[in-house]
């Protein structure tokens, strides 16, 4: 380690173990099908004993914590030895990280040479706790992107795993990471067109999905998912909006609001619900749900919920039931998975055309896609106009998501990488 790491006044940042709760693949057949899971349990065969490391910032908040706390436990019932670790970090250091994020989906930014030592120090301890016994290491996102390039000497397949649309990442965010990006063996996107220009490793890309038998996913009875809904002060007996989101720039919360009061115009009576949660990784999460907080002080049809409130993934499943219309105003997306929750409920949807959520939402047949406020707030009233139309849109949403968006064809598709990477 080098002078500069030990010297800082953090000391030493142990990379946390994440502890989970054990899941089975069988007990994905009902809802799955049997071909998916036995076709898990033949590519496991190739792979099983592999010793697998996955690396993020946070076991909680964010959509790659949801991929993982199934994805790892399903591999280790698969026969994989599969371990998930955090790295720690103070609020300096997720400041420079969250900077690097919204870089990679092109925001404007600069790296300061302060910023950049902070950044290298966690990454260079980070290295120095996470041992060289694995076969394939994976390391999501730029948060430690930097790790591999403090372990020169290594028996193991790297893998950086990009969850974000870095199609078009500012030149600053591509230039700094890149070379670390690029000491990978390996780099996987979430579709092709996110891939950044010039990378000078092999690339693939893997869809994410939703996992149903979590809490906020599995089967709920309406009944129970009213009186969810009704526990937390939302009017039952009234039209209700909701998005599910982080509280990001990139999913536009203030253009939600806008687009809700716009359609109250023609449904005085509708409500709005924003539910969030906060995640360690993302200092500036609080700051724009204090700005939201604030825009919506003396409106009494609006709504705030967050995990810090005691909101959790039951609650956010009773909403997605409960909503007349669940809308995702992204401008930017990595994949947006709570798209294909909420299609999973059987939902009417209003959803941008970000990222990846064309490839889950088929504008006309399983939902709608919008572009600008008014185009919202117009399609919006649109669906609350034409019940029969959101009940349309909702059952085929629902076929779609349980062929092509569950937990076991992600589980297939790590598998078939994982082959592919201890076959190296």
């Amino acid at each position: 380690m080098t002078a500069r790491a030990q010297n800082h006044p953090l000391g030493i940042a142990h990379p946390r173990k994440v502890r989970l709760r054990r899941k089975q693949i069988d007990r994905y057949r009902e809802v799955a099908g049997d071909a998916i899971v036995d076709e898990c349990r033949e590519l496991a065969a190739r792979v099983r004993g592999a010793r697998v490391l996955e690396l993020s910032s946070t076991a909680t908040g964010g959509g790659v914590a949801e991929l993982l706390s199934s994805l790892v436990p399903l591999g280790r019932d698969l026969g994989i030895d599969v371990e998930w670790r955090v790295v720690t970090g103070d609020r300096a250091f997720f400041d420079v990280t969250k900077s690097l994020h919204n870089g990679m989906q092109g925001m404007d930014i600069a790296i300061t040479p302060a910023q950049a030592d902070e950044y290298l120090v966690h990454n260079e301890q980070t290295a120095s706790q996470i041992g060289d016994h694995w076969d394939v290491v994976v390391v999501h996102d730029p948060q430690p992107a930097a790790v591999r390039s403090f372990i020169p000497e290594s028996d193991a397949v790297w893998v950086w795993r990009c969850h974000v649309d870095s199609s078009a990442p500012c030149a600053a965010a591509w230039e700094f990471l890149r070379p670390y990006v690029e000491k990978h063996d390996f780099a996987v996107f979430t579709l092709p067109e996110f891939i950044p220009p010039n990378i000078g490793i092999p690339t693939a890309t893997m869809v994410p999905a939703i996992d149903p038998l979590n809490s906020k996913n599995r089967a709920l009875p309406m009944y129970l998912a009213r009186q969810a809904v009704g526990d937390l002060g939302v009017s039952l007996e009234r039209p209700l909006m909701l998005q599910v989101s982080r509280f990001d720039p990139w999913k536009d919360p203030h253009g939600v609001l806008e687009a809700w009061r716009i359609a109250r115009s023609e449904f005085p009576d509708l409500q709005l619900a924003l539910v969030g949660a906060m995640a360690a990784d993302d200092p500036e999460g609080w700051q724009i749900y204090e700005s939201i907080e604030a825009e919506i002080r003396d409106e009494r049809d609006a709504f705030l919920f967050t995990d810090q409130m005691g909101v959790n993934g039951f609650e956010v499943n009773a909403f997605q039931h409960v909503a007349d219309v669940v809308v995702q105003k992204s401008i930017r997306e990595g994949f947006g998975l709570v798209v294909s929750e909420a299609l999973w409920k059987g939902a009417a949807i209003v959803a941008g055309r970000a990222g990846g959520i064309p490839t889950q939402l088929r504008d006309g047949e399983s939902g709608l896609l919008a572009g600008d406020t008014e185009d919202f707030a117009a399609r919006v009233v649109e669906l609350l106009r034409r019940p029969d139309l959101a009940r349309e849109y909702g059952a085929k949403g629902i076929a779609d998501v349980r062929e092509r968006f569950l937990m076991p064809r992600l589980v297939r598709d790590q598998l078939k990488m994982l082959a592919e990477l201890v076959g190296r």
